[in-house]
């Protein structure tokens, strides 16, 4: 109680915060934006009597909350930042889905293990921080409605893959991801025009490539992948010609070779260029060995296998399915059963005539 009672000192807005026989007479007068419980060592939330509804940044870090009530969540309506960090939160309320004007949503350093699937209803997110936590997977769809979304920051969990909808996230700017267990990134990254900033380093043994369509990110100016699998890099990425900084250190890099990529960035993009033409060329030269047309032939109909009921009229080219192959043909054996000599000469074997 002491430390709340400095706490309310220092942040003199807490006096107006509506605590169990607080001061309800300045409540209509003094109506607060922002509500800083932070560092309070709270392990619950107290009843609160202001009205939520004026609140829009609400700052409830660096404390012990295990869990926030569903109805205290559902009254912020108006709130624009709610920053929950640092404390021992296993889940978030599903009243978060309430948020309509929520635009920044911190809950990193915390014991999350998902997020739940009503965060797809702040569709007015901008900023999602979700790092140091437990997370193994975000929601599925979690792009398919955050189409505000410019910051995706979930560093230092447990995910093995991105949500197949990232793709959709077309106003996404800067998405961390490193310090996890990522497999692959998502199909479809080059839907991401406007990206600037990627960072999937120290994923270690677990990302062994990128996808063709990291090259393809037109706006990409940080590229991090330092310390995983990868031993080669995409041909597409000599195409980035807004990339400012890239960082592959850590990996067993053979194309190129590190060596390139540690003299320039230019240096890496020419020699990821002429692979990509020198791929080009050699498609080229394989497609020129097929011949332009293919010639069909009448000469052998159905008509010319003996033996068959069914004639076929007006078919062109050789009938695999009415002919049966030869083996061994030409064989010279074949040739000798054959020969003049051998077809009238008597018999070995054969009785002499009386």
């Amino acid at each position: 109680m002491r430390e709340m009672g400095e706490k309310r000192r220092h942040h003199g807005h807490l006096n107006h915060a509506g605590f169990a026989g607080g001061m309800h007479d300045h409540e209509e007068k003094n109506k607060e934006q922002k509500l800083d419980m932070s560092g309070m060592s709270m392990d619950t939330l107290p009843h609160l009597t202001m009205s939520l509804g004026q609140v829009t940044i609400l700052d409830l870090s660096n404390n012990n909350l295990e869990s926030i009530p569903e109805s205290i969540v559902a009254r912020l309506l108006n709130v624009v930042v709610l920053d929950v960090r640092s404390n021992q939160l296993k889940s978030l309320p599903n009243s978060i889905g309430c948020l309509s004007k929520l635009k920044v949503l911190n809950v990193s350093g915390n014991l999350l293990e998902s997020l739940p699937n009503t965060i797809e209803e702040c569709r007015a997110l901008e900023e999602l921080h979700a790092n140091f936590n437990e997370l193994t997977k975000l929601p599925d769809t979690l792009g398919f409605e955050l189409h505000s979304l410019r910051k995706l920051s979930v560093n230092s969990n447990k995910l093995a893959q991105l949500p197949y909808s990232t793709s959709h996230m077309t106003a996404l700017r800067a998405l961390d991801a490193r310090l996890n267990c990522l497999r692959a990134l998502p199909d479809g990254l080059e839907n991401l025009v406007n990206l600037e900033t990627l960072n999937v380093s120290q994923n270690f043994q677990f990302l062994r490539e990128l996808p063709y369509a990291v090259g393809l990110l037109v706006s990409l100016r940080e590229l991090d992948v330092s310390y995983n699998s990868i031993s080669a890099l995409p041909d597409s990425m000599g195409c980035l010609t807004k990339l400012a900084r890239f960082s592959a250190v850590g990996n067993p890099l053979v194309s190129p070779p590190m060596d390139v990529v540690d003299q320039s960035l230019d240096a890496m993009r020419a020699y990821l260029t002429a692979r990509m033409n020198a791929s080009d060329d050699s498609k080229k030269k394989k497609k020129a060995w097929l011949p332009r047309t293919l010639v069909k032939y009448s000469t052998f109909t159905a008509r010319m296998t003996p033996g068959r009921t069914r004639v076929h009229e007006n078919t062109e080219g050789l009938l695999m399915s009415d002919y049966r192959s030869l083996n061994g043909l030409a064989s010279p054996r074949f040739l000798t059963m054959l020969s003049p000599r051998r077809l009238f000469s008597p018999r070995r074997n054969s009785p002499k005539h009386c």
